[in-house]
């Protein structure tokens, strides 16, 4: 398991935990604009994790169960001093996995992923599209706009679009302070005889697949299996300095916090 933020001047947004039986890694989602919470993504994504993680160990409650009880209780500890319906307050996406009985069980949220290795060489890539469907022509003139102000302009247009997006039917889904958001959550689940290795990550932890094009999803696990987390963060972030204005690699941050949990269940 291994965390690094993207940017060490600015607080740590993803989180990662594992007990024997479950592992959890969440993305905060930065909020530029103000949010009436007072506490913050960073606090909102150390509350949460351990509280998942917690549910999520007891095999007897299903995912769903265990992601709305954790979001449930955060919510409690601050609905009193902040308002939780204001678009900006603290979100995070959720990636988990447990082996629970003969099965491996998955849940995401949004765009956190969780990967994984079968006996039979398949490697599936569990993730929740939506996030990427939702306000897709905004995605695209952020990405092409000129590095620089211009790009941070669009971006900050973007998160304004997305916000207004965000849980409701037709847009896309992140876990904030409504349990229900639970229900929308994707899962799936392998036998566990079958799975062979698994990968937790964050967004900030893909890239080496899905922004530099790198490495093959199998070829992700392979570096894991040989070198473990940090080398591959460590390998992200080589990239991300060969291009600092994200010029040849379009991207919305130069870098972004990383999360990544190598497992054998």
């Amino acid at each position: 398991m291994a965390t690094a933020p993207g940017n060490p001047a600015r607080p740590m947004e993803d989180w990662a935990g594992a007990t024997d039986t479950a592992v959890v890694v969440l993305d905060g989602l930065s909020a530029p604009e103000g949010t009436s919470c007072r506490h913050g993504t960073p606090w909102f994504v150390r509350q949460l994790g351990p509280r998942l993680l917690t549910h999520a160990s007891q095999p007897e409650v299903t995912l769903r169960q265990a992601l709305a009880a954790a979001i449930r209780e955060v919510a409690a500890l601050h609905e009193e001093t902040c308002d939780l319906s204001h678009p900006a307050t603290p979100s995070t996406t959720v990636a988990v996995a447990r082996r629970c009985g003969d099965d491996l069980q998955a849940l995401v949220v949004a765009d956190s992923s969780v990967v994984v290795a079968t006996t039979e060489n398949v490697v599936d890539v569990l993730s929740d599209s939506r996030v990427d469907d939702a306000a897709r022509s905004e995605s695209q003139a952020a990405l092409a706009a000129p590095a620089g102000p211009e790009r941070e302009r669009r971006v900050a247009d973007l998160v304004r679009v997305q916000q207004r997006l965000r849980n409701r039917n037709g847009g896309y889904w992140v876990v904030q302070a409504d349990p229900d958001v639970a229900d929308q959550a994707v899962t799936r689940t392998w036998p566990i005889a079958c799975v062979r290795h698994v990968a937790l990550l964050t967004d900030g932890a893909t890239r080496l697949v899905d922004t530099f094009d790198a490495l093959s999803w199998p070829g992700l696990l392979d570096l894991l299996a040989s070198c473990g987390p940090g080398a591959l963060i460590a390998e992200t972030r080589r990239l991300e300095a060969q291009d600092p204005r994200a010029v040849r690699w379009p991207r919305y941050k130069r870098s972004d916090d990383a999360a990544v949990i190598d497992w054998t269940p």
